[in-house]
């Protein structure tokens, strides 16, 4: 559990949200944060190839926060799973921009990694609820 109250606006010192206590929202909400910089930064990328992922990482989050908050664990799943089809999402587009020469070796290694180890949280979440 991340518990740094600087995360926090002044009046809560803790999250008041289930998925603000995740370990995995705080590391997707990160990594939307690097991948929103890098496409801002970079007005050589197609704009419709930038959208797309914009909206892949954006819905990656979203599904997740929106997973956390169901009751029913098959619709928890099915969040998770969604969740997890984002990632895949943007992980394809980043590498058709790395094929298009628009990312450099540091940038895509370190997306990549982060792509890669929240995939594997998703799929550890979707796989520890029943149904």
């Amino acid at each position: 559990m991340i518990t740094d109250e600087s995360l926090y606006p002044q009046h809560t010192a803790l999250p008041m949200f289930d998925f603000e206590r995740l370990e995995l929202y705080q590391v997707m909400r990160n990594h939307n944060k690097e991948v929103m910089n890098y496409l801002l930064s970079n007005n050589e990328i197609d704009p419709m190839i930038r959208e797309q992922w914009k909206r892949s990482t954006l819905n990656a989050l979203l599904n997740l926060t929106e997973g956390v908050g169901r009751v029913n664990d098959v619709e928890k799943k099915q969040y998770f799973a969604m969740a997890r089809g984002a990632i895949y999402e943007g992980t394809a587009l980043m590498q058709l921009v790395r094929d298009l020469g628009m990312v450099d070796d540091y940038t895509y290694v370190s997306l990549y990694a982060t792509y890669e180890q929240v995939s594997k949280m998703l799929l550890g979440m979707y796989r520890s609820k029943s149904g």
